[in-house]
């Protein structure tokens, strides 16, 4: 992502969004973190000091805050990775680029548009590393895949037809995700699965 050198000095990390009791990064961001050599987890930021500590203490990281911003303020912080619900992004995004520290976001970047824009306007203006979490791309699958394509292996490819299937948006919902219900929110079927996956496609 930064370096790749794992002789270079390790990206010093900071996740915001950590939790000791559920969400996505402590299954996706926490073990690549911890197994990828060259990244340095450091600190981690939460909804509480209290929930933060917890985090902080059930995973091993050293420095524990209670918001965004006080975590983007840590000098022993480079990279911050936003593992929030979309409507949070903005808000921790922005602290982080003001902090002038490298960001990587969790897909989709901002709630619609509008917002991914603004975000984007300003990372360029803060001059900084930024990246948004579209992992399927880098699947070992995938690039294999596209590199078949790409060989002629499959011949000329006049059309693609993609059959997919999500989980959470069915019949009977858990009460955890009932915000991805709310379009406002801009967590919905269009704009998470169906953007990973068209983005893989």
């Amino acid at each position: 992502m930064i370096k790749n050198d794992p002789a270079a000095t390790p990206v010093r990390t900071g996740i915001v969004g950590l939790s000791a009791r559920s969400g996505w990064a402590p299954h996706s961001h926490l073990p690549a973190l911890t197994r990828l050599p060259g990244y340095d987890l450091r600190a981690l930021a939460a909804s509480t000091p209290e929930s933060a500590r917890a985090a902080g203490e059930k995973y091993g990281v050293p420095h524990t805050y209670g918001s965004a911003a006080e975590l983007a303020a840590d000098p022993a912080v480079d990279l911050v990775v936003v593992s929030v619900r979309v409507p949070l992004h903005r808000e921790v995004i922005l602290a982080a680029l003001g902090a002038g520290k490298h960001v990587l976001s969790e897909w989709p970047l901002g709630n619609g548009l509008a917002e991914a824009e603004e975000l984007a306007d300003a990372a360029a203006r803060a001059g900084v590393r930024t990246f948004a979490g579209l992992q399927a791309r880098s699947a070992p699958a995938v690039r294999h895949l596209r590199d078949l394509v790409a060989d002629g292996f499959v011949g000329e490819v006049l059309s693609t037809s993609l059959v997919a299937s999500g989980r959470r948006w069915g019949p009977t919902f858990e009460p955890g995700g009932g915000y991805l219900l709310d379009r406002r929110n801009g967590g919905t079927m269009l704009t998470i699965p169906f953007g990973h996956t068209v983005d893989a496609l």
